[in-house]
């Protein structure tokens, strides 16, 4: 296979490969996708693969039998887009040096679809763009786990952005560097014993879908700025050790209660556990500093001097300040009793005339 120079992908999941990673692929050094997948493969993951094959974009190795750690090497692909290295028996801690993914870490435009020039016929079963020379493009395909599903990616795999370590026995810390990884659309670091606290800038990962930390040993409280996750659709924290109130917003608490159970400590919603003081009535001796009895008769009488209070100046000051202005100012005074006439005669002619017409009514 260390032969083939001019490869650029190499898909042989789902069968029954065994023995280590092929140390012949290191010749293979315009590899752009490799697809190990669902295979019984052993052994340690080679810290080659780093400098041999940079230019991968897509290295799945998910559920074969590699153990070891994971080489910081491997820190050296700048193009990687998508890792995945889940439900194997790998161990230690993920390296601080993740930050050196590039195609996760900046942000820039690219198509929709990944594909490669070829020359000659396109690959047998496959969609291929040709011309009159010979010359074409070929549009990669691959399977995904995505949402704990497997699905085939092709005229959306070039958008997708992930890093899978799920199922291993991965220990440590969760690298505070992994924020750095603004254009980066799932992360599942579930069933490992990873330790410590969610990075608190996990909110810069604003084009997270997926999220999944579950069945680790997480301590401490959940960032609020995991609320400013917008586009974040699958999110499961449960079963660690997190502890605090569940911060209070319309994102995180759109999640089924199932994302936070199993930890202990958590409490408010979608929890049913209430936080403490969370429903407990004010203490009537904390406010007023006497008994509750006291405090009762001290706001009723309060009430009831500002009732008496209102009543005896309210009074004198309306009928003074209307009467007081009809006897200190003749023109008003003149005026308001023209007004009363007026009203006056007015009643009376329209009681006059309704009188007259329901008399005429009656005598037909």
């Amino acid at each position: 296979m260390g032969s083939l120079l001019s490869i650029l992908m190499l898909q042989l999941r789902n069968n029954s490969l065994i023995g280590e990673f092929p140390v012949s692929l290191k010749n293979c050094t315009e590899l752009i996708i490799i697809d190990l997948g669902d295979n019984r493969l052993s052994g340690t993951l080679p810290a080659w693969i780093g400098h041999g094959l940079s230019d991968l974009i897509v290295l799945s190795l998910r559920s074969n039998q590699f153990y070891g750690s994971i080489p910081s090497q491997i820190c050296h692909l700048e193009h990687i887009r998508i890792l995945d290295l889940s439900l194997n028996n790998i161990s230690g801690i993920i390296p601080n040096c993740i930050k050196n993914f590039t195609s996760m870490a900046e942000e820039g435009s690219s198509g929709a679809s990944l594909a490669y020039a070829y020359y000659g016929q396109p690959p047998r079963d496959r969609d291929g763009e040709q011309d009159m020379y010979g010359n074409g493009r070929y549009v990669v395909s691959l399977f995904l786990i995505w949402k704990g599903r497997e699905s085939e990616y092709k005229k959306t795999l070039g958008l997708v952005r992930s890093i899978d370590l799920s199922s291993n026995k991965l220990t440590g810390e969760i690298p505070n560097e992994i924020t750095s990884l603004v254009t980066l659309v799932a992360l599942n670091l579930s069933r490992n014993n990873l330790t410590g606290l969610i990075a608190p800038k996990i909110g810069q990962l604003r084009l997270l879908d997926f999220l999944d930390l579950s069945r680790n040993r997480l301590s401490g409280g959940i960032p609020i700025s995991l609320s400013q996750l917008s586009f974040l659709g699958v999110l499961d924290l449960s079963n660690n050790l997190l502890s605090g109130r569940i911060p209070p917003s319309t994102k995180l608490m759109s999640f089924n209660a199932s994302a936070y159970m199993g930890n202990p400590g958590l409490c408010g919603p979608p929890l049913t556990e209430a936080c403490p003081g969370d429903g407990t009535p004010r203490d009537p001796t904390i406010i007023g500093g006497n008994d509750g009895v006291g405090n009762q008769e001290h706001e009723d009488k309060f009430i009831t001097t500002g009732f008496i209070v209102s009543m005896v100046l309210g009074f004198p000051l309306g009928f003074w300040g209307v009467c007081g202005t009809l006897i200190l100012s003749g023109s008003w005074r003149n005026a308001y009793f023209k007004l009363l006439d007026n009203i006056k005669d007015w009643l009376y002619v329209t009681t006059a005339v309704n009188a007259a017409r329901l008399k005429r009514q009656l005598q037909y």
